[in-house]
């Protein structure tokens, strides 16, 4: 079972949760084969980005790095199929000569896609193209398949540059009512991404398509179970919260969550000795799917301006909540991320990411997953959907969120990679 999993064993409030979304836990989509070859360039590339995103300052502060995975990805992959016609392209099928090599292509849109969005980093991208290309025989169709990368990459950037996320987000006004939104101790940051959910999806119709019902009311029995639960859990000092918990915490937390993921997503690719055109048909439907989830649940954050739980724990006793009582010293173990609580980012992206994954290798596969920022740490998993679900749960541990914020992302990632999946013609048959 997908989302509705998240919560097994953790305390009652997941069936409060779960019928304020109406979800009926759908599974992800079943397996399909894998052919043999090498996408290691894609592979490559993929890393390159998260090295880029790793470089203090390149990536704009009001830009989400998963637009720049989504736009790199979308356009190895029609490049791609622009030349072997193995599926349909994402938005443009540009013309190919009958021997460009697609390699050549893969390699230089992903080249110029992330020298657009990252033009102080041009000279380290180059000489990533330089060794890419080094391995191609110089021959007339490496040229023409550089042709096709190009104009690909061309079009894709200059079409999401009027997506509105140049946009200049709008001065956030903070609320003052009992369950409004407003930034969160220790340093009261300004809240990020205000304005995400209202930019152009990439495969959605719009942020506000799979847009969550309103969370329960503050002053009912189910947020107060759920509020006591990540109350006791969560804190900075928990002595009810397990080291294995604990661990949990710290490693889901240590890395971007979307940065994880594609990690994950290379690791498979690399093992499987995937082909160049299974490669980037994975990474453009996880891409893409992680994007759209994001815009998605930007669009519900601010939609409904929900307070995080260590400003509802604090403020308890003005809340009205007979099952509440406030603590105004708690501390989550975690700093909490500086946007609203309801949904749940971890809890979205992950499911996003495993339901796609699950659709291309299927729902039961041996993982070890680690985070370049807990290094040494490992956690093993016997499906992507069991590694979702602790990425899920390890926010309730950090402090961070409800149950009901949780299981309500992890519905919206998965509806978000539902349609994703359906949409794109290059997903597998059995995920549509």
């Amino acid at each position: 079972m997908a989302a509705a999993a998240v919560v097994a064993g953790v305390a009652a409030p997941t069936a409060a949760a779960a019928a304020a979304t109406g979800w009926d836990g759908a599974s992800p989509p079943t397996s399909v084969a894998i052919s043999p070859g090498s996408g290691q360039s894609v592979v490559d590339w993929n890393h390159e980005l998260i090295s880029i995103l790793g470089t203090p300052g390149a990536q704009p502060a009001t830009v989400h790095p998963t637009r720049s995975f989504a736009i790199l990805q979308a356009a190895e992959y029609d490049a791609v199929v622009s030349i072997t016609h193995a599926a349909p392209p994402y938005l443009f099928l540009v013309h190919a000569a009958s021997g460009a090599r697609p390699d050549a292509a893969a390699d230089q849109a992903a080249h110029d896609v992330l020298a657009a969005l990252y033009p102080v980093q041009k000279s380290g991208i180059d000489q990533v193209l330089a060794g890419q290309l080094a391995a191609i025989p110089n021959t007339t169709g490496k040229q023409q398949g550089i042709q096709v990368g190009a104009d690909v990459a061309k079009r894709l950037v200059a079409l999401r540059s009027t997506d509105g996320s140049a946009v200049a987000p709008p001065p956030f006004v903070p609320g003052t009512k009992p369950g409004d939104y407003r930034p969160t101790p220790p340093n009261f940051p300004a809240p990020v991404f205000t304005n995400w959910g209202t930019i152009t999806p990439f495969v959605l119709d719009s942020g506000r398509q799979f847009r969550p019902p309103a969370p329960p009311p503050i002053t009912g029995p189910a947020y107060a179970q759920a509020l006591n639960q990540v109350k006791s859990l969560g804190q900075d000092t928990s002595t009810t919260r397990t080291a294995d918990e604990t661990t949990q915490a710290q490693f889901w937390g240590a890395s971007p969550i979307w940065n994880v993921w594609n990690e994950v997503a290379q690791k498979v690719a690399v093992a499987r000795n995937a082909s160049l055109e299974r490669t980037v048909t994975v990474f453009e439907n996880l891409d893409l799917a992680l994007a759209d989830a994001t815009i998605a649940l930007y669009d519900a954050k601010y939609h409904y301006l929900l307070w995080r739980p260590v400003t509802a724990i604090e403020l308890g006793d003005t809340i009205g909540n007979p099952g509440i009582t406030g603590d105004p010293t708690w501390l989550p173990f975690a700093v909490t991320a500086p946007d609203p609580s309801y949904p749940g980012a971890h809890a979205t992206i992950s499911e996003a990411a495993a339901t796609v994954l699950s659709a291309f290798y299927g729902e039961r596969l041996q993982l070890t997953i680690s985070s370049d920022g807990d290094p040494g740490v490992t956690r093993s998993f016997g499906s992507f959907q069991a590694a979702a679900n602790e990425a899920t749960l390890s926010r309730l541990f950090a402090g961070q969120h409800t149950v009901i914020d949780l299981v309500v992302g992890q519905h919206l990632g998965h509806q978000v990679a539902g349609f994703v999946l359906d949409h794109l013609q290059s997903a597998p048959d059995s995920a549509r």
